[in-house]
């Protein structure tokens, strides 16, 4: 292996949720390694400012109109070498929040969407020979750390990706999975205004002791779609800063308190 098989160049990767936080940074890192950036968000000036070959725009919670926009795409311009689904969204943050709307819409965008615009892609891969899906988890499909619907919708992810890892992988196409932790993004804005001492709260079950960084994310996403992670499919990669490694705060608090 060398630094090269970490390189991108003459590749076209599609990162959708691009002009978000997690998502501008995919963007910059992959753009960085060479990669003809496509962004994908559900208006144009969300993208504005980013270093892309060209935007597709589609609201991920309409599933119909995610394939048609992305289906539209590969017909005028191609499949893409790799797929980065990044978009998510939610606000239920306890099971006392959830009714059947709110599981209904977060499901639509996290799992049902995500399927939508992948799918097209990894079929017209599969037709060509080559292609990596990358998909962006949560640890929450791991574990219970709130957000219930968000976390079945990204559980069900983690089931997609061993699909197509297991039924794409002899026509070529590769499919992975990156679990974030914590990242700080404008996603933890409304958290932090209601409550600013929040990170106290939330730093001491990280054994990093920190949140990760977007970067962090996209490095590990980056590395999932190039060749240096070749003979890896159906893998998930926590980037969570060790926080499902195990109970940070139960060895502090119980243990090391006798």
């Amino acid at each position: 292996m060398t630094a090269n098989s970490f390189r991108l160049d003459g590749k076209t990767v599609l990162i959708s949720g691009a002009g978000g936080g997690i998502g501008r940074t995919l963007v910059e890192t992959f753009h960085a390694a060479g990669a003809q950036v496509v962004g994908a968000d559900r208006e144009a000036k969300m993208l504005e400012g980013l270093p892309l070959t060209r935007s597709i725009t589609f609201d991920q919670i309409d599933a119909k109109s995610t394939r048609a926009a992305v289906e539209a795409d590969i017909a005028a311009n191609g499949v893409v070498d790799a797929v980065i689904a990044n978009a998510g969204f939610t606000r239920a943050e306890h099971l006392g929040q959830l009714d059947d709307d709110v599981w209904a819409s977060e499901m639509a965008i996290n799992l049902n969407g995500a399927y939508a615009l992948v799918d097209p892609i990894a079929e017209a891969m599969a037709k060509r020979g080559s292609g990596s899906v990358v998909l962006i988890s949560s640890v929450n499909a791991l574990a219970h750390f709130g957000n219930p619907a968000y976390s079945a919708a990204k559980a069900g992810l983690i089931a997609y990706a061993k699909a197509i890892a297991v039924e794409r992988g002899a026509e070529g196409v590769r499919a992975n999975v990156v679990a974030p932790g914590s990242v700080r993004t404008p996603a933890w804005d409304h958290r932090l205004a209601a409550d600013p001492k929040l990170l106290d709260k939330v730093l001491p079950h990280y054994p990093l002791g920190r949140m990760v960084s977007p970067e962090e994310v996209a490095n590990a996403a980056l590395f999932l779609a190039s060749d240096a992670a070749s003979g890896i499919t159906g893998a998930t990669i926590p980037v969570d800063a060790g926080l499902t490694a195990g109970n940070l705060r139960f060895v502090n608090e119980v243990l090391r308190a006798q």
